[in-house]
């Protein structure tokens, strides 16, 4: 006769050290014993007898035990074993439990670490583990929806005006889940749900000088500077190469060629993940060869003053700019190289393209290929030459006679 959930309730355990069995059929039956009540479910599979728990009550019902009945006896006709089926749940369970979104980042960190320049790295570590590990770190990444990322990490970085950060993490986000699927921990990235969902970035600006008569006057400004001598040389070779801020702060000794006058950015550094050369005006070598006795015994060029394992500070070129009188809404670190774009081309007549190989943008050939980075590498090396030759007639005074570019 079926169970009742009455009786199911009302039964007492008896003084049988082993229990007593009340079958429900189908091979289920309710174990009572002094300690509790214990679901079983007796079957026969290979050709061996087998018990499957199937819970304990009150926890597990009449009605869920039955559930869980129909679930194995559904098991069995596909021919496949309920208790092994049991454990093996319960092993993903546990696994998954265990590769939680902290364990699985901090794996994705340590394995592609080789990828990212030392600084960069700290910059990842950080924002993970400030912005994420704090709000979705604890939690199962195979659990972790859309909406949990949103909520949880990217609109807090949105509350606060970190709009950009907001992307950078959760780009972030999306490359971690998509490790942990080609490790078999996740079924898919599910921050691809999050493309539209995101506040808008607003387009970077970065304040430069582009009239001769004040790049003049910045150049003087520059020249006057005293500070380390890391420092000036750094503001120095700013507006003479025009690299990104964080190219120049982070060039190694090993990267540069002075006999050769030529400074080779691996492709790991640049942005466009190719190899970059920046010829070397007889200025550019002056500024390199006088600071070589400063700071030529170690790794960077620039190496930071506190210490020189690592490379000069971010801020360390706007904060001289800052000291020197210009706001950052007048001039940053990163706005020489619109300094160098704009007069170049408006002012000294510059061809456009050789502007662009040098400021490392993309720039492509008649039949749409990109140009390596050898690409009029000669011509590169005259135009940076008057370049600096320029600047020196700007910083010194002398009238400087535009060139107009043919019509």
């Amino acid at each position: 006769m079926a169970l009742t959930d009455t009786f199911v309730r009302q039964v007492k355990p008896t003084e049988k050290a082993i229990g007593d069995k009340y079958a429900d059929g189908g091979g289920m039956y309710l174990l009572v014993k002094a300690a509790g009540k214990y679901w079983r479910m007796d079957y026969s599979f290979g050709g061996k007898r087998k018990t499957l728990a199937l819970g304990t009550y009150p926890e597990v019902s009449l009605a869920k035990a039955r559930d869980r009945r129909a679930a194995a006896r559904e098991l069995l006709a596909d021919g496949t074993d309920p208790s092994a089926a049991k454990r093996e749940e319960k092993q993903a369970r546990a696994s998954a439990a265990a590769s939680t979104f902290e364990v699985v980042a901090r794996e994705w960190l340590s394995k592609t670490a080789a990828k990212r320049q030392p600084i960069t790295q700290q910059k990842v570590k950080t924002w993970l583990e400030k912005d994420v590990f704090p709000f979705i770190g604890n939690l199962p990444i195979s659990a972790i929806g859309p909406r949990d990322v949103l909520e949880r990490v990217v609109r807090k970085l949105e509350a606060r005006g970190a709009i950009d950060t907001a992307h950078r993490v959760k780009q972030l986000c999306g490359q971690v889940f998509r490790f942990a699927v080609v490790s078999g921990l996740a079924e898919r990235d599910v921050t691809s749900d999050l493309r539209e969902a995101l506040a808008v970035k607003a387009g970077k600006h970065f304040a430069a000088i582009t009239e001769p008569k004040q790049a003049g006057d910045l150049m003087r400004s520059i020249h006057a500077y005293t500070g380390h001598p890391c420092t000036v040389a750094a503001l120095k070779l700013s507006p003479l190469l025009f690299v990104r801020p964080g190219e120049l702060r982070t060039a190694e000794w090993a990267e540069i060629d002075l006999e050769a006058a030529e400074w080779r950015v691996p492709g790991s550094k640049m942005k466009m993940k190719v190899d970059h050369i920046v010829p070397l005006s007889v200025q550019a070598v002056e500024i390199l060869r006088g600071l070589q006795p400063v700071s030529g015994h170690g790794r960077y060029v620039f190496p930071s003053i506190r210490t020189g394992e690592r490379p000069m500070s971010e801020n360390t070129i706007n904060a001289a700019l800052r000291a020197m009188g210009y706001s950052a809404d007048v001039h940053t670190a990163h706005g020489f190289r619109a300094t160098a774009r704009t007069i170049m081309d408006e002012v000294l007549g510059e061809r456009v393209d050789f502007i662009e190989h040098q400021l490392s943008h993309m720039v492509k050939d008649a039949n749409g290929r990109a140009y390596n980075r050898t690409a009029h590498l000669p011509a590169r090396r005259e135009m940076m030459q008057r370049w600096a030759d320029y600047l020196d007639k700007l910083r010194i005074g002398a009238d400087v006679i535009p060139i107009n570019r043919a019509a």
